[in-house]
């Protein structure tokens, strides 16, 4: 093993404190995976590395690295998701419910592209990461789409289960889509973040954007202070 292969030196943890080298294994994870600029390349070697211990002592907490990428992909479903529940708390009606919702999954997107990334990049190969893995972004859609059924009006408003989930289907894709290319093409000369949230919202919902935007969570200016992305 050469020089700069070898971890670097890294202090034991007391005795039965096994927990703490397993969320910096976690942190190390995630980390990697948010800045890697190709995540699906990430080894358990870089992971210990990154950590400072031997790779042999990832297998004490997780038995493989598709293990050790899934516990990721739940703490970061439930940071989203407990956003959103926290976004939506204090709705007084249905489409501040949805807003609040929606308006939290934008800005964390933003704020956290790395972590998105990680959720929503599509990187990951099936024998690493199944499916299966996701079930916990599937709950996020599909409160997504009973708060957009319960908010729309008009025309948008879908009289069928089946109808209900492909407007929240399609809803999810624009949200997404945003998210995506705000983070990928940042020097296009986007309008503010929270005009584009309202008006998407609008067609979705059959409301007017000026309506939307009234009930839009105040935030805070981002990095050339003409954007709105999260407030962490």
């Amino acid at each position: 093993m050469s020089s700069q292969e070898r971890p670097a030196r890294r202090r034991r943890n007391p005795r039965g404190q096994g927990e703490l080298l397993k969320a910096q294994l976690v942190d190390a994870a995630a980390r990697l995976l948010s800045t890697l600029d190709q995540p699906e390349t990430l080894t358990l070697r870089q992971v210990a590395r990154e950590v400072g211990v031997a790779p042999a002592s990832i297998y004490s907490h997780f038995p493989d690295l598709g293990a050790l990428i899934q516990h990721v992909l739940r703490l970061r479903y439930e940071e989203l998701a407990r956003l959103m529940d926290q976004a939506a708390r204090s709705a007084a009606d249905p489409p501040a419910d949805l807003v609040a919702r929606c308006a939290a999954y934008v800005r964390w997107g933003v704020g956290q592209p790395g972590h998105y990334r990680t959720l929503f990049g599509g990187r990951m190969p099936d024998d690493l990461v199944p499916g299966s893995a996701h079930g916990a972004g599937a709950e996020l859609l599909e409160a997504v789409v009973d708060s957009l059924a319960a908010a729309a009006v008009g025309e948008r408003r879908q009289s069928s289960a089946e109808r209900r989930w492909q407007a929240g289907l399609m809803l999810w894709t624009a949200l997404h889509g945003l998210v995506s290319l705000y983070n990928d093409h940042g020097n296009i000369p986007w309008p503010p973040l929270d005009d584009l949230v309202a008006d998407l919202l609008s067609l979705h919902t059959g409301r007017p954007a000026a309506e939307i935007a009234a009930l839009l969570p105040r935030s805070r200016p981002d990095r050339d202070g003409t954007r709105t992305p999260s407030d962490r």
